[in-house]
């Protein structure tokens, strides 16, 4: 379908926020749910067996795929200004969105296949899948000024991660009923057949895949291609983000608003990433559930987390129209803050789930309310939109990266992940010290950052 919808209209901004409930299966089951799980027991099932590569026998398990995810966001890292480049001055950011979805989405079904018989292709898959996954987030964030006018952005952000929450309770749910605790090989679904003797946890990966891809659909059948910039100046595309990335910083200048919130963002997304990244390894590991009770307690947390997070990325809206979203921001670190320092005393299930129900909380309201603060203080009509998000990613993938390879390097050293955790609060409190130097300027509305 050509897009004629002019910006603001209701169907566009529905149609991006739509993509949230295609995408985030993804970041439930296979980040936050049934892989984590899944790779829990295949990895202690094949150290005990030793069938590991010599080199990582004395490597904690957990920390393979730490290591694997903060290679991959690494790689997007320095992906992100090269395409976001290209797509800002070729037209076709759509065909770059939808590139990384199918790749994103064709690896998660790969996973379906996950074996430390063969694990270099096993972690290719996973490694893949994120980058496919976080590499359309680039262009899928870069829209949000491109659909929504100013004082639509913290509603339609909102929107957006609510509608993920929910679609991705829905197939995780349905995901539940066909594995009904069964993780294990000899309880496949269909134990008879040659084709489809697959696990129901092996099915659910192909789900992923297939609802990601099935239902960006959708939001690609309204979205922009997006607008071709006068490439005569341009000597090589490809290298030319980078050049894209120093502009954008040069346009800052004396823009200290948005200077000091990217400073602040860059750090205080470096600990809610991290976190977001390990916290069911962290309950697998660290907490102590009783006799089989694990797997169930575990997803029981993590539907949780979702649906407390649908609330609070609407609170968080609601609540900047009214304080102004930098304060907001301030007050969900500072709970952060509060979250880990509780989180490294927790042992009982009781517990764990508390903690899960706040980190639903703060994480539902970071995450919308950051993508739409950086989103208004854009310059209205600024063609560079891309360019701009790449900045924004480029930032947050960085932080990641630093995050993940400090937990892993503080678990691995301490045997525990309790004190990476721990770690992390100081991040968390650098954060706030750096969002209260943010200028308060005046924006849409008489409204306030």
């Amino acid at each position: 379908m050509k897009n004629t919808l002019p910006r603001g209209h209701k169907k566009l901004r529905n149609a991006w926020a739509f993509y949230d409930w295609a995408n985030s299966v993804y970041s439930l089951v296979i980040t936050s749910a049934i892989f984590p799980i899944f790779y829990s027991v295949v990895s202690a099932d094949a150290y005990e067996k030793g069938n590991v590569p010599e080199f990582l026998k004395d490597v904690n398990k957990e920390n393979i795929i730490f290591v694997t995810t903060a290679v991959a966001f690494l790689v997007v890292s320095f992906l992100s200004p090269i395409l976001s480049g290209i797509a800002d001055y070729s037209g076709q950011k759509k065909r770059f969105m939808q590139f990384f979805c199918y790749l994103g989405g064709l690896c998660c079904i790969g996973l379906a296949f996950f074996s430390f018989d063969y694990l270099w292709f096993s972690l290719a898959m996973y490694f893949l899948a994120l980058i496919g996954f976080w590499g359309s987030l680039v262009f899928y964030n870069s829209y949000l000024p491109d659909i929504a006018l100013p004082e639509q952005q913290d509603a339609t952000s909102a929107k957006g991660f609510s509608l993920g929450y929910i679609g991705s309770v829905l197939l995780l749910v349905f995901c539940l009923v066909l594995i009904e605790g069964g993780f294990y090989p000899e309880k496949g679904l269909f134990p008879d057949s040659n084709i489809l003797a697959l696990t129901a946890v092996e099915l659910s990966f192909i789900l992923v895949g297939i609802w990601w891809m099935g239902f960006a659909q959708y939001t690609y059948a309204y979205l922009p291609l997006g607008t071709k910039k006068d490439t005569s100046e341009v000597k090589n595309i490809f290298t030319n983000g980078f050049k894209e990335l120093r502009k954008i910083w040069n346009q800052l200048g004396d823009n200290k608003q948005m200077k000091r919130y990217l400073a602040a963002f860059f750090v205080y997304s470096m600990a809610v990433q991290t976190v977001m990244l390990v916290a069911t390894y962290f309950g697998t590991e660290e907490v102590a559930w009783e006799e089989g009770g694990a797997t169930m307690g575990l997803i029981v947390s993590i539907l949780l987390i979702q649906v407390v997070a649908i609330g609070g990325a609407f609170i968080a809206s609601w609540l900047s129209k009214k304080y102004g979203n930098i304060r907001v921001l301030i007050v969900i670190n500072i709970i952060w803050v509060a979250i880990c320092i509780y989180g490294y005393f927790v042992y009982s299930p009781m517990e764990f789930y508390l903690t899960a129900a706040a980190v639903g909380f703060v994480m539902g309201s970071i995450q919308s309310l950051s993508r739409s603060t950086y989103s208004k203080m854009i310059p209205d009509g600024n063609p560079d939109t891309a360019s701009y998000f790449s900045f924004y990613d480029v930032a947050e993938k960085i932080g990641i990266v630093i995050g993940m390879s400090i937990f892993t390097l503080v678990t691995q050293l301490s045997g525990s992940m309790r004190g990476s955790i721990l770690f992390l609060v100081v991040f968390f409190i650098i954060g706030v010290l750096l969002l209260l130097r943010v200028p308060k300027v005046k924006i849409i509305k008489r409204e306030e950052f």
